[in-house]
């Protein structure tokens, strides 16, 4: 909760939204509410003004009550928002310096409830939250919302545009290679080709009683051309890079000016659906890069040890991470899926935003796919799981290697999600029998990143601004496993910097 006796401290960013509200309730306060519900959630706080210096000041609201009945009787008319997300305690009376503010809660929205919009129009009355206030959403990402929400995933979707000459048979042939394999003599294993893609919902009969591609057919057995005119921003990227991933540095700590016109290091190796020389689908890529992924792991003999299925753990759970990426990414959104590495580090990043909680996504036990059928698919050649055990998995594997926790980030405008794997020991070995509470050692936290950045951006909601090292105090880390957290932050425009050296701190983005 913010601190009100101190509320001179905190300043509008995209978690508070102030307004003046004397003259009644305010038009405006129905875009926050769909903002903040189709964001991150936030406080609404009415009766406060922002001054000309950004800080917060109360005025006395005269019928504050009046206002809240106000706002119950608008929220619950027909047709003015698309869905209350409110409970009575999330709406109540503040008192701040003697002076009387309404405080209202609203929470981000379950995918099923999104877009949340207001007026009875999702075209115009849809809105989200960046840190300069509330902002109509475009279309794009209006619809990618829609499709989050339905029950059913959209790669189930028959494709009657296009006819089974979708599809590359040699990705097939492969693909069956491998399901007999993993499941010999399976009861699939002498159909035909097209009766065989019939039986995984790689193929539907259409409205006109013809075989054409499933979306997830396409996807993943099309060729590349067939593939974007279904989804035209289609695009996978893999990309070897020829040096280490740059390394965040604390502003506090540079001396030098940043050189604005280095290049990004060349690629080295890449793979590109679009490059004409191969199939372009999604199981091909997939075979292509798992290879070039598990080469030349930094794996010690003693950390190496394999799986009962011949795999060691880290190849095991670099191959969830890539299934994720391409199982949970929104085909029909710009930008495509985009994967790096570099000798010390791989990033994969797909478009779409997550449709569970990410705490509950990372806690594991919940499964809930964006293209539930192209998972299915994997699982049945053993290369994915169903049961939300991927994601906890992978930094189950990266605590035991003693590397540094996984970094998972989620970005709007446009919406993707990008998970960042160090590869190897990040200073001293960390053997799991050494891990002692020494003074000056920075241990994997047991706590996630994320939930370390969650408490820093919940702490910054109450106090405003805070130094490292009051940081660091309050997460129980060291001062240098802060300021990676807090350079991840400030690489996402979630959190700023103020000030240098010694006084420097950090607010939430305003």
């Amino acid at each position: 909760m913010l601190d009100f006796a101190h509320l001179e401290k905190y300043r509008e960013n995209n978690r508070i939204e102030a307004k003046r509200a004397l003259g009644g309730l305010p038009k405006s306060i129905w875009e926050t509410y769909s903002a903040f519900a189709n964001t991150l959630g936030g406080l609404i706080l009415l009766g406060v003004v922002e001054k000309e210096d950004k800080t917060l000041e109360p005025i006395d609201l005269p019928e504050p009550h009046w206002l809240i009945r106000e706002f119950w009787r608008t929220l619950s008319t027909p047709g003015k928002v698309s869905v209350n997300l409110l409970s009575p305690e999330d709406v109540y009376v503040q008192l701040v310096e003697g002076k009387q503010i309404v405080v209202i809660q609203v929470p981000r929205a379950d995918r099923a409830y999104r877009p949340v919009y207001i007026d009875g129009n999702p075209l115009t009355g849809t809105y989200r939250r960046n840190g300069e206030g509330d902002y109509r959403c475009s279309q794009e990402e209006y619809l990618a919302m829609i499709r989050d929400a339905s029950l059913h995933t959209s790669d189930l979707k028959t494709v009657d545009s296009l006819g089974m000459d979708a599809f590359c048979l040699e990705t097939v042939h492969r693909y069956r290679q491998q399901l007999a394999v993993v499941r010999p003599g399976h009861v699939w294993e002498k159909l035909g080709d097209m009766d065989f893609l019939l039986r995984i919902q790689a193929a539907a009969i259409g409205k006109d009683s013809a075989k054409h591609p499933t979306s997830a057919g396409l996807l993943m057995f099309g060729w590349e051309p067939q593939i974007r005119q279904e989804f035209t921003s289609y695009a996978l990227d893999y990309q070897e890079k020829n040096q280490p991933a740059a390394q965040a540095e604390d502003p506090s700590q540079r001396r030098d000016p940043v050189p604005t016109n280095v290049p990004a290091p060349p690629a080295i190796f890449q793979i590109c659906s679009s490059s004409g020389d191969w199939s372009g689908n999604v199981y091909d890529f997939y075979t292509r890069v798992y290879h070039r992924l598990t080469r030349d792991l930094p794996l010690s003999d003693g950390l190496s040890k394999t799986l009962p299925t011949g795999q060691p753990p880290v190849c095991r759970a670099l191959r969830e991470a890539l299934i994720n990426c391409l199982v949970n990414a929104d085909y029909y959104s710009r930008q495509g899926v985009t994967i790096f590495k570099r000798q010390n580090q791989i990033s994969l990043s797909n478009p779409g935003s997550f449709r569970v909680e990410m705490e509950a996504a990372k806690g594991g036990g919940i499964s809930d796919p964006r293209n539930s059928t192209l998972l299915q698919m994997f699982h049945l050649i053993d290369a994915g799981k169903r049961n939300g055990s991927g994601l906890p998995n992978i930094f189950s594997v990266w605590n035991q290697q003693g590397w540094k926790e996984p970094v998972i980030e989620e970005e709007f405008e446009p919406e993707r999600i990008t998970l960042s794997l160090q590869l190897g020991q990040v200073g001293a070995p960390c053997q799991a029998t050494s891990r002692l509470n020494i003074p000056g050692t920075d241990l994997p936290s047991r706590k996630s990143s994320e939930d370390q950045k969650q408490a820093i951006a919940e702490h910054l909601t109450d106090h405003v601004s805070a130094s490292c090292r009051e940081l660091a105090a309050i997460l129980k880390v060291s001062a240098s496993r802060t300021r990676q957290l807090l350079r991840d932050l400030i690489q996402t425009e979630a959190v700023v910097p103020e000030g240098n050296g010694k006084r420097r701190r950090y607010r939430l983005k305003t």
